[in-house]
């Protein structure tokens, strides 16, 4: 429990300080992943982050996860939302031998969508805030355990 939330607060953190150099694609890679989902943390008018497991939801993991990142600049997702698949909307990309990480928000600067995904672990972190002009802004974090071709990335 406790590696979720400090995998969460790095992973915030690492955000915020890759702000200033939104692209650094350091690896050309082509992975493909199954993800089961383990946890979703809700913020919105009914709960306040309030944490519910895999089995308490209607919600499934994400059978055909992909990234792809071409140096120096390409990062394209797919399978995690659609509006992360438009890799003209994605501000930050960052990928390196040990995360992959990436974070857009819509031009009227109200939805935003993160992700950061350890490939040693093969923990994924899926934030997804809406209203965020609002007094009452959401925030959905999902946290997956994923694996690449059978096997622990």
């Amino acid at each position: 429990m406790n590696k979720y939330f400090l995998s969460t607060l790095i992973s915030l953190l690492f955000f915020s300080q890759t702000l200033a150099k939104d692209v650094s694609i350091n690896e050309n890679i082509d992975l493909k992943f199954v993800c089961n989902l383990d946890k979703k943390i809700i913020k919105n008018s009914e709960y306040n982050y309030q944490t519910f497991l895999a089995r308490d939801l209607n919600e499934k993991g994400l059978d055909k996860f992909e990234i792809q990142s071409k140096q120096p600049n390409t990062l394209l997702i797919r399978g995690l939302s659609l509006f992360l698949s438009d890799t003209k909307k994605l501000n930050v990309k960052v990928v390196n031998k040990d995360i992959v990480l990436f974070k857009s928000i819509d031009q009227e600067k109200n939805y935003s969508e993160s992700g950061i995904i350890t490939r040693k672990t093969g923990e994924l972190i899926h934030e997804i805030t809406r209203n965020i002009k609002s007094e009452n802004a959401e925030k959905y974090i999902s946290i997956y355990s994923c694996n690449k071709l059978d096997q622990k990335v």
